[in-house]
């Protein structure tokens, strides 16, 4: 067994429960609100969802500390030498909308980095996992990313990234641009070879984006912020200066790109 194997199947089985919940909601028209501060709408199955798993994780792991972004922010977390981020539900507004694209995010950083990841998504019966000493795996199988050049490329990004300012050269590159509500799961199918390359240049929120990164970098894509420094996890902000996620070759030429 790797170093890392406990706590995987720990966040696995809490995914699944994280699943179970969520479709007991799931196309009834869930009670949801605006969070206000341009932070996004909520519904009571993401609360439903976050007690669910703060009572299992932290009840087995008592001593880890908690990011999640359902909860209230607890400073104790960055004292801890290894911290759960979860995302309830990522992709919010598709589970809303009661579209299928949604997930459940949950990692284990220790210190800086992440050593333990699960993306869920329960309507499609999608898991994809991995941890630091081990592979990138969906469904229990092993992923990998492709890695062509940038003409042509299949990127899960957002339409404003179109815009000349975001480019050395003025104007967006001629790849494919397609857009998926879980940017969980955007880092997923990057890993997994669906799609060639996620990219943000927006601060990401650690609990979007830990588990996703942890999956593409173990599947062999190259992962960094928006300025190709490696990222790191539980800080005071719980933030990432966006990302690019892609096969080394794709990943340095979106870096070279951009402005």
């Amino acid at each position: 067994m790797r170093a890392h194997d406990d706590d995987l199947d720990l966040l696995t089985r809490a995914a699944r429960q994280a699943g179970r919940i969520a479709m007991g909601f799931w196309r009834r028209d869930p009670v949801a609100w605006d969070k206000g501060g341009g932070a996004g709408p909520v519904t009571e199955a993401d609360l439903a969802v976050n007690e669910a798993m703060l009572s299992l994780l932290t009840g087995e792991r008592p001593d880890y500390g908690w990011l999640s972004e359902e909860s209230e922010a607890d400073p104790a977390r960055l004292d801890a030498q290894r911290c759960f981020i979860v995302d309830p539900i990522d992709g919010t507004r598709a589970f809303i909308d009661g579209q299928d694209g949604f997930s459940h995010s949950l990692a284990i950083a220790d210190g800086s980095r992440i050593i333990a990841a699960v993306v869920h998504l329960p309507v499609l019966d999608l898991t994809y996992t991995a941890t630091a000493d081990g592979p990138a795996l969906l469904n229990g199988q092993p992923i990998a990313p492709t890695d062509p050049d940038i003409d042509g490329a299949g990127v899960l990004t957002y339409r404003a990234i179109s815009e000349a300012q975001y480019w050395r050269s003025g104007v967006m590159p001629p790849f494919k641009r397609e857009f998926r509500s879980s940017l969980a799961w955007r880092l997923s199918l990057a890993a997994e070879g669906r799609f060639d390359a996620a990219l943000s240049l927006r601060a990401a929120w650690e609990w979007d984006i830990a588990a996703g990164s942890l999956i593409a970098e173990r599947a062999g894509a190259r992962v960094t912020d928006r300025r190709g420094k490696p990222m790191q996890f539980n800080s005071p902000r719980a933030q990432v200066d966006g990302l690019i996620v892609a096969g080394p070759n794709l990943h340095g030429q979106l870096l070279a790109a951009l402005a």
